[in-house]
């Protein structure tokens, strides 16, 4: 098969097509490892669906109140074993991972509260969630406090701050799994399971929920599985599959989902309420391929990390770290770098592939932020995506992939575009 060849018609010089292949076949004991957690996590999933009696009468569409939908009950209770918690909220009412988040939040806190990041800054669509940014409809407004404990230069837990800022309105503490829009490292579940029983050692009854978003399926087991109370995502992030065309979820203690369900929908209704509207196919479809595509993601990130960290940027995680969600950072050091990182990626998309993203005043960011996807569903990161608020220290964070094969263009396309702007120069390839 002539590889060089195909590779050559969709852009790719024959030094940049070398570099990746090298880097591949040094890679290949490491992608083994990736497939034998999907695995793994394929038949956790394929097992909850045998126990729940998944039939084709669950991908029915419910209409209006939604009264009685069997598809949309049976999926939380797939979600709930999935995750070994009580109770479940898989909805396509959830638009987005941020309104998942905001759901859990404002569904169990109350005046007076106080919520506490013990993992530093929360992601930046979350500061005006909680206040720290002003805005309509904030926890702040509702009188809901706000503390956030700074992480050592490590990048890890300040276990002596963290006991100081527990106190006796602690009502919820928030761990945000992954690294954002920041070069921390993103958090083991061990590690997460390590920070809850901490805290629930200072304070029993605080609530410890955790942002899950591009973590789940990563590794064999969830932040639920080690005493998280609730575990919050996106379906158009790793559970979805990449065919969940909306959605979100609330895993965790039946009482938190509870209310999460009151605030949803309304005082009285609950769960109850909420049609599928033809949506249940592409969900449960979408979580039995998410292993897998999962996967094939993290092939990407660390084919990322290698390749890049061998051409001397600094990447987080590094090519020899173990992987605790799909999301790959560089640091490029340049705004000129950081868009042409974007530019190649989005043309190794299947859709809008000769689009030419441009750096933007995005809604929820503090400042201009380039987004390259071009996704079968708008904005889905589980899908070939990088994004980069353009700013210091100029870092692009790369995530998705639907299958290795795509990952891996999009990767040789950055560094073509890269190469192209002068921004590498070949003779650093052969270092590769």
């Amino acid at each position: 098969m002539e590889f060089e060849k195909i590779y050559e018609t969709l852009g790719i010089s024959r030094e940049v097509y070398e570099a990746g292949r090298r880097m591949e076949e040094m890679l290949r004991p490491r992608f083994q490892e990736f497939d034998k957690t999907a695995e793994y996590n394929q038949l956790k999933v394929l097992h909850a669906m045998q126990k729940n009696k998944v039939s084709e009468g669950c991908f029915q569409a419910s209409s209006g109140y939604g009264y009685n939908d069997l598809g949309r009950d049976t999926l939380e209770n797939v979600y709930a074993d999935v995750f070994h918690t009580e109770s479940a909220l898989v909805r396509p009412q959830i638009t987005c991972g941020t309104h998942a988040l905001a759901l859990a939040l404002s569904a169990n806190l109350r005046p007076g509260d106080e919520l506490l990041s013990p993992v530093g800054k929360p992601y930046d669509t979350l500061e005006e969630v909680i206040g720290i940014r002003p805005s309509k409809g904030s926890l702040k407004e509702y009188g809901i406090t706000y503390r956030q404990v700074e992480l050592l230069e490590d990048g890890f837990f300040d276990y002596p701050a963290i006991e100081r800022a527990v106190g006796g309105n602690t009502k919820l503490v928030t761990i945000q799994r992954s690294k954002g829009y920041q070069t921390r490292p993103s958090y083991s579940v061990e590690k997460i399971g390590e920070l809850i029983a901490f805290v629930k050692k200072i304070k029993p009854d605080v609530i410890c929920m955790v942002d899950n978003c591009y973590g789940e399926f990563v590794e064999p087991v969830e932040p639920s599985d080690v005493g998280a109370d609730m575990v919050v995502g996106s379906l158009i992030k790793n559970p979805g599959g990449g065919l969940a065309p909306i959605g979100g979820y609330v895993a965790g203690r039946a009482d938190l989902i509870e209310n999460c369900a009151y605030r949803l929908t309304s005082p009285g209704l609950g769960k109850e309420v909420g049609a599928s509207l033809g949506v249940m196919q592409s969900f449960y479809q979408g979580f039995f391929l998410a292993p897998t595509v999962t996967a094939s993601a993290l092939k990407g990130a660390v084919f990322a990390a290698n390749l890049y960290e061998r051409l001397g940027y600094a990447v987080v995680p590094n090519g020899q770290e173990s992987r605790h969600d799909i999301i790959q950072a560089v640091t490029l050091g340049s705004a000129e770098g950081v868009i042409a990182f974007c530019k190649g990626v989005q043309a190794a998309a299947p859709i809008d592939s000769y689009v030419m993203p441009e750096p933007w005043a995005m809604p929820g960011y503090d400042s201009d932020v380039i987004m390259a996807a071009g996704a079968f569903v708008q904005g889905s990161s589980i899908e070939l995506s990088a994004d980069a608020p353009v700013k210091e220290p100029y870092a692009v964070y790369f995530q998705g992939g639907l299958t290795w094969p795509s990952a891996k263009l999009g990767i040789l396309k950055s560094l073509q575009y890269l190469v192209d702007a002068g921004v590498v120069s070949k003779g650093k390839l052969g270092k590769i």
